[in-house]
Formats: structure tokens, C-alpha cells, sequence
């Protein structure tokens, strides 16, 4: 039998309330030029933005990783699977975690909810748990969105 808490278990979510319009918001989640200043080493990140497309993120030491597209519903939800576990290698069901991106208007600002799933569903070699566990992307999400909300906002300064 399962507990209430069980599906959490395999969950990171992160909501932050952005000041910022969903376009704005959207440019920074998808498209090359910003992707690479909020996740990456400030580089352009190569985005082929479409369902089954590759985004290429440059995790700096952790590795390259060649994330598959799965929704691209502007300006709405964006989802990706991702191989933290496995730098280098193309995110597949059997790989990956699943990330979306939902992007709703607030006022005149956006409320970003960020969810990860899937990490009961891969195997992670021990040699990547400080990267690519849920313990670690728990935090890394915390940072992230963070990130994410100082780099939009900074752009409509």
C-alpha cells in the first residue's frame, strides 16, 4: 500500500512568481541566446524547438547534455527529457527525466511552476549521484528558478 507521500517521492516542483509578461518569459525558457546565460556557461544553447527536437545544455563540469523536446505549446508548457545520469548521451524514456515548464500569467508578472519526474524510473550510476539524483536536482531547481527569475527580470530593465 502506498503513503500520501509516496508520490512525492519521485517529484521536485518549484513555483516562483516572475515580474515579468509569459512572452518574455518564454523567449528566456526556449531560445538559444537566453537558455545558455540561465542554464549553461553563458554561451548560446543550440535549440531545435519542436516536439522530438534536441536543446543542447552546457552543464559546465557535470557535462553536455542533449536534451529531447517533448511539448513546445507557446506560451504555455514546455517540457524536455533530460539525462543528467548521462552526459553526452541523447535523453530517451529510458534515461531521462521528464521537466516541464507551466507559464501562467499573473497580473502583470508570470507564475513559473517547474516540475522534474522519472527518477524512480532510471538507474544512476553511483558515480553521478552528487549530479543526477532527486537530492540533487531538488536543490539544483531551487537555484535554477532562481536564476531564471534575475536573468528575466534583468532583461526587462
Amino acid at each position: 500500500m502506498s503513503t500520501s507521500d509516496d508520490r512525492f517521492a519521485d517529484r521536485i516542483e518549484r513555483e516562483i512568481t516572475i515580474a515579468a509578461p509569459v512572452e518574455r518569459v518564454w523567449a528566456v525558457l526556449t531560445e538559444p541566446e537566453h537558455v545558455g546565460r540561465w542554464f549553461g556557461q553563458g554561451t548560446p544553447a543550440p535549440v531545435d524547438l519542436r516536439p522530438g527536437g534536441i536543446m543542447h545544455l552546457d552543464h559546465g563540469a557535470y557535462g553536455q547534455f542533449p536534451t529531447t523536446i517533448v511539448t513546445v505549446d507557446p506560451p504555455r508548457h514546455f517540457s524536455y527529457r533530460w539525462a543528467s545520469a548521462y552526459p553526452g548521451e541523447a535523453a530517451t524514456e529510458g534515461n531521462s527525466t521528464l521537466v516541464e515548464f507551466t507559464l501562467t500569467p499573473e497580473g502583470e508578472g508570470t507564475r513559473l511552476r517547474v516540475v522534474e519526474t522519472g527518477f524512480a524510473d532510471i538507474v544512476i550510476p553511483e558515480d553521478k549521484r552528487d549530479s543526477a539524483s532527486q537530492e540533487s536536482h531538488t536543490k539544483g531547481w531551487t537555484d535554477m528558478v532562481g536564476n531564471i527569475r534575475e536573468y528575466v527580470e534583468r532583461l526587462g530593465a
